[in-house]
């Protein structure tokens, strides 16, 4: 059934089961953060209440740390805690540090100097003057920061799936990836009234008086602690091996759902970025990737591709497709984007994702390169004649195909080219592109049939035994449809694949995805 189909709430009935599992993992993991950022900031705030010459300085790192972006943050802490559940929460409570600190600071800073001297002449220590008098008079306020931390937490870990953490984010990512406004919404909503939810039950308690809020006050770490075991909840129920799928492979009926109905495949899964995945892989914590056929990482992290038996990864042969009002504006675009049909086979593709991915070489020398060796490449011309803008998906063929694209364009032509690489999954680019905000992107016949046009399983069935079968059929969905235009293919086949670590499949004798299956079921 395809989204036009399907209702929100059909949708969320369906997945009941894993948006339950996602909702659980990402209140574990929120509140594992908040537990640590409360056990932290709270003494820090403390601290610089009492030698305010240290307030400046703490309170600027921290609220530098919260201007960092939330992906970047992220991404520092991949080299040192790797991926998975650490990188996230050391993120997450950074960001809750500022407001937790700021309000415990504020909030004790704030209680009336008379009421301090009072509480001193009668005989009270500095410890108890905390205890007894600063604490439970700066506790609204100090609530207040944890109620901005609780819903900046909420929100930031939705980031946590693309490094394998789990949460709500991965229907959110997944659904931008498949152009699947149902998924988004599967997962932001929930994320969205977890903030609420929250936000409301605090506000609650720091409006109690002073002898409740001490009560409240006293049981809050135990019932951090209570929340924050949420997160292993999911995890009692895991296979021997581990699965680290994309967003946009864990939705589609040729990736996770295929494997499911056609395989009868069950294995733990985590949702992570394709941008670590491998190497993840690579250092044995994941045992199974999703991946593309064309990858050169595969090379690079000693990975072999499993044999899909059974034939549920369509085509994905790579074409660049192109608004049609485009193309009667630039007039020499369509023969110029053909230049590169059926000149890069899979073996070729694979060693130029080689270099980018692994030799870390910019996509501009590798496309550069291989245009020279081909003859391709000539000389910018002048560029004054029109702007073409050039689209392309987040990752390192993308990137290297939009540079050979932009390259022969300047060099046939007197049109200028801007462009507009990393828009993220295929909805980005494909809403970029029905939206006159590029002129055209590389896609691949698999995505154009499965995540775009989603025809009936039955029309799928029948087509992607056969790759011309499959481009014809997205060439004229995609003229009627939305007035785009599939041009010649390039001519590789850069389609999903499972794989697993060479010696790994060596020594559990894994050659396909059926011998997968059956080893799970063994264990």
């Amino acid at each position: 059934m395809n989204e036009q189909q399907q209702t929100l709430w059909g949708f969320m009935a369906e997945q009941k089961d894993k948006l339950l599992e996602q909702t659980i993992q990402h209140i574990g993991l929120t509140f594992i953060s908040l537990f640590i950022a409360v056990a932290i900031g709270l003494p820090l705030g403390i601290f610089i209440a009492r030698r305010k010459q240290f307030s400046g300085p703490v309170l600027g790192v921290a609220g530098v740390l919260q201007t960092i972006p939330s992906i970047a943050l992220l991404g520092f802490m991949i080299p040192v805690l790797g991926i998975g559940p650490k990188p996230a929460i050391a993120a997450l409570l950074l960001y809750a540090l500022l407001p937790i600190i700021r309000n415990t600071f504020t909030g004790i800073v704030g209680v009336d100097a008379a009421v301090k001297e009072a509480a001193t002449a009668m005989g009270m220590s500095k410890w108890q003057v905390l205890f007894k008098v600063e604490l439970p008079l700066a506790m609204p306020v100090i609530f207040a920061g944890v109620r901005t931390a609780t819903v900046i937490t909420v929100g930031v870990a939705t980031l946590a799936s693309y490094i394998a953490a789990g949460g709500l984010g991965e229907f959110i990512f997944g659904g931008i990836s498949l152009n699947n406004t149902n998924m988004i919404l599967a997962g932001a909503i929930p994320a969205a009234l977890l903030a609420i939810v929250f936000d409301f039950l605090l506000s609650r308690l720091q409006k109690l008086n002073i002898k409740k809020l001490k009560i409240a006050t006293a049981s809050l770490p135990l019932l951090l602690i209570l929340l924050s075991s949420f997160y292993f909840l999911p995890s009692a129920y895991a296979t021997k091996l581990k699965a680290g799928f994309t967003p946009e492979f864990m939705g589609r009926h040729d990736g996770n759902l295929g494997l499911q109905s056609k395989y009868g495949l069950k294995i733990s899964t985590v949702v992570i970025s394709d941008a670590v995945m491998y190497k993840a892989a690579y250092e044995k914590q994941l045992d199974v990737i999703s991946g593309y056929s064309t990858d050169g990482r595969l090379k690079a992290y000693n990975l072999v591709v499993l044999d899909d038996d059974k034939k549920i990864f369509p085509p994905y042969y790579a074409a660049p497709i192109v608004r049609e009002s485009s193309l009667k504006k630039f007039a020499l675009l369509e023969k110029i984007l053909n230049l590169l049909a059926d000149k890069i086979n899979d073996s070729v593709m694979t060693a130029l994702n080689y270099k980018t991915d692994y030799l870390h070489q910019s996509p501009e020398k590798v496309a550069k390169d291989f245009l020279v060796d081909k003859g391709l490449w000539k000389p910018a011309r002048n560029g004054n004649n029109g702007l073409v803008r050039i689209g392309s998906k987040i990752f390192g063929e993308q990137y290297i195909l939009a540079n050979m694209y932009s390259m022969l364009i300047k060099g046939n032509s007197d049109y200028g080219v801007a462009t507009k690489t990393g828009l993220g999954g295929t909805k980005i680019c494909f809403d970029a592109l029905t939206n006159d905000a590029i002129d055209f992107y590389p896609e691949y016949t698999g995505t154009g049939l499965l995540a775009i046009l989603q025809p009936s399983l039955k029309t799928v069935d029948s087509l992607t035994s056969s790759k011309e079968a499959t481009y014809n059929y997205v060439k004229k969905g995609f003229h009627e449809k939305y007035n785009i235009a599939w041009l010649k293919p390039i001519g590789f086949n850069n389609a999903y694949a499972l794989m697993i670590r060479e010696k790994q499949a060596k020594d559990l004798k894994i050659k396909t995805i059926s011998d997968l299956k059956r080893y799970l079921e063994s264990k």
